[in-house]
């Protein structure tokens, strides 16, 4: 493996990882196991019972997109939504050490201690005076008045700063003395050039670990085909009644495989999924498509491994221009992935993936977010339509042209273009949104 080679698939393991829950919840719920795991550590061990006091407190500060994300959005387990329930859990079973998977210890004495600190109004969620697009404060109080805190910034689980009292115990300002900070997706530099020859030609057997990826979102697909989940969008579109309009086509298969997969996500399923840039539903979105394909058409591992490769990268590295939350829906960038996946195992070369992208952009860009809900699988479903068409007109030499929209020639310049739509250019519809959304 090359230096460069390595770099990359740092970033993708950085990037790609197993979420349980939507990750704006369990951000929440990690920065306030990790606060309270500060007051068992300076306080009193686990072992006490203290977890399950009424005399403690729980208070989290978050920025506008995480609120908005938080508000409707279903947490594992538990039959219910929001922000207050997710830091409830994360008093009470969350562990940091999983990180997105910070529930990973969810039972139904957690559950229902949770739910009762929601009733007895232990838990606190307010809008943090932040510009940050991704930020969670959570403040946890004892008995005895001690605090402790923990804050993350820009990365779902991203602690930079956590405090006992005024004691300030870690700062990510202090960790910077101490070595170079950390990179940002920017700093990697790539462009769909590299990612599509990394892709085709990087050794097969130091990407295999990516198709985890098919076993983590199969497996919540497959749950939310069986399943009670959301809107059942999937389940609509793959029902015998419902033959005569959606057919039985791949199309159909890639987009029901997906929309349940958010179904399920989307409304509380205890299954993890593989996220994409922080986000389960970009996860499921930028895989689900190629892995039917795949399914559909019994490529090998070898070929379905290098498309989700080159899938993951492209989302990666739109949303870098991105950040990780703003107005754009993200299910247009992952969606954008996904069809360059699909022009790969079509057999596409990089025009063909430039070309699909170009697409991409050139149609549902305008596709905004107004948070993580049930209602997202409609979304997927309708990035996976729009990736189809894309990647099918791309291997038929179609694209749209520089002269259009958006769209330049140059295939970076293009989706610099489509970041700056999304992260300057709609913040005042951001902004509407969460306002629309608080007032209800």
């Amino acid at each position: 493996m090359t230096p460069r080679e390595s770099e990359i698939i740092e970033l993708i393991k950085k990037e790609v990882k197993p979420a349980l829950g939507c990750t704006e919840p369990i951000a929440v719920a990690l920065a306030v196991a990790k606060a309270m795991e500060i007051i068992e550590d300076k306080c009193g061990s686990a072992d006490s019972g203290w977890r399950f006091s009424p005399s403690y407190k729980v208070r989290v500060e978050v920025s506008g997109n995480i609120l908005k994300n938080g508000m409707g959005v279903g947490i594992p387990g538990t039959g219910m939504v929001g922000l207050h329930i997710a830091s409830a859990l994360g008093a009470v079973c969350g562990k940091s050490k999983y990180g997105l998977e910070v529930l990973h210890d969810l039972d139904d004495k957690a559950i229902a201690r949770s739910k009762e600190m929601v009733e007895e109004n232990i838990v606190t969620v307010a809008l943090a005076e932040t510009s940050l697009k991704l930020y969670v404060k959570a403040i946890v109080t004892d008995g005895c008045g001690n605090t402790a805190s923990a804050v993350i910034e820009n990365d779902h689980d991203n602690i930079v700063e956590t405090r006992f009292c005024e004691e300030v115990l870690t700062s990510a300002m202090k960790c910077e003395e101490a070595a170079a900070p950390s990179k940002t997706t920017l700093d990697y530099h790539l462009t769909v050039k590299e990612i599509f020859e990394f892709a085709s030609t990087v050794a097969y057997e130091d990407i295999e670990f990516i198709l985890e990826s098919r076993t983590l979102n199969m497996a919540l697909a497959e749950e939310g085909l069986r399943g009670n989940y959301g809107l059942r969008v999937g389940q609509a579109i793959c029902a015998s009644a419902n033959k005569e309009v959606f057919g039985s086509d791949f199309l159909s298969y890639a987009m029901a495989l997906t929309a349940a997969a958010s179904d399920a996500r989307m409304a509380g399923c205890t299954l993890a999924a593989m996220s994409n840039s922080g986000s389960g539903n970009q996860g499921i979105t930028v895989t689900m498509p190629v892995i039917a394909y795949s399914l559909k058409y019994q490529t090998t591992d070898e070929q379905l491994a290098r498309a989700l490769v080159l899938s993951h990268l492209v989302a990666i590295h739109i949303k870098g221009y991105l950040g990780k939350l703003s107005a754009l829906c993200g299910c247009v960038i992952a969606s954008t992935g996904s069809s360059c996946g699909l022009v790969y195992l079509r057999g596409g070369d990089y025009t063909q993936v430039c070309s699909a992208i170009k697409n991409m952009i050139g149609n549902i860009t305008g596709m905004v977010c107004d948070g993580a809900k049930v209602g997202c699988a409609m979304k997927v479903a309708s990035g996976v339509s729009s990736a189809l068409q894309s990647a099918v007109l791309a291997r038929e030499g179609m694209c749209i042209s520089e002269h259009d929209g958006i769209i330049e020639k140059d295939i970076e310049k293009t989706i610099q273009n489509l970041g700056r739509i999304g992260s300057v250019g709609m913040q005042h519809t951001d902004d509407m949104i969460l306002d629309i959304m608080v007032c209800k």
